[in-house]
């Protein structure tokens, strides 16, 4: 069984898609990757879509959604984009606490810079394993 990587920010718009598609796009088929918020918006960050698409992935239509209980129980590792966020439930797996700035009016090129920060932070934490 593939473990499974849950990323979680607030709006599940920002930070969580961008894990959870860089881990895809680096890990291939080691891991499961998933997404979720807080509070979901209404579509993917337009700016966080676009600096994944120069990897060569579209995300742009993947549909921001809320964290649930089910989901802290099937996740091997839940990665906070954000420390402290107030999850429904405990998780049963690993919590690994990630500090990143929330993207949320960014444009692309300011939303690089972040997108090579969790690259290395999946790389030196997650793909070590």
């Amino acid at each position: 069984m593939k473990p499974i990587v849950l990323f979680i920010c607030q709006h599940n718009a920002g930070r969580s898609q961008l894990g959870a598609a860089l881990l895809e796009h680096l890990a291939g088929e080691r891991f499961t990757a998933a997404s979720a918020g807080l509070a979901p918006a209404e579509t993917v960050n337009p700016a966080i879509a676009a600096t994944v698409a120069e990897l060569g992935m579209d995300i742009t239509g993947r549909v921001p959604r809320a964290v649930t209980p089910a989901d802290l129980e099937a996740a091997d590792v839940v990665v906070l984009m954000k420390p402290g966020l107030a999850l429904p439930s405990a998780p049963r797996g690993e919590v690994l606490e990630w500090s990143f700035p929330n993207p949320e009016s960014w444009d692309a090129d300011a939303v690089r810079p972040l997108r090579e920060a969790v690259s290395s932070k999946i790389q030196s934490t997650l793909l070590t394993r």
